[in-house]
């Protein structure tokens, strides 16, 4: 049985709702690929960017690019398995809470 995780803190003690969001949807898609019966070539390494997803989750607020790259990693892993799909969605819809790194915006400065 699994411990029950504390509630995600932001770098000032107080309680991020996108954290809480992120949180929920990485535990989700955990459960969601535990209960995949199908054997995943990349299933461990999705279980290890979960992982560290939600430790990052609980510790503050995580870095937009730290998300994507997790994103990106998760979306490789786990992206043709469509049973899979509505939770993988749910994480990015969680990671595009917390905006786009700082340097992909339009207007940085760089170019």
């Amino acid at each position: 049985m699994r411990k029950r995780l504390s509630e995600p803190k932001t770098s000032d003690g107080g309680e991020d709702p996108r954290n809480a969001t992120l949180l929920r949807s990485v535990v989700g898609l955990r459960a969601q690929l535990a209960q995949y019966p199908a054997r995943l070539r990349d299933r461990e390494l999705a279980d290890e960017e979960l992982a560290v997803l939600e430790r990052t989750a609980l510790q503050g607020v995580p870095p937009p690019d730290q998300l994507r790259r997790s994103l990106l990693v998760l979306a490789a892993a786990l992206g043709s398995v469509s049973a899979l799909a509505p939770a993988l969605t749910e994480v990015r819809v969680a990671v595009e809470l917390f905006g786009e790194p700082e340097d992909s915006k339009v207007g940085s400065g760089r170019g």
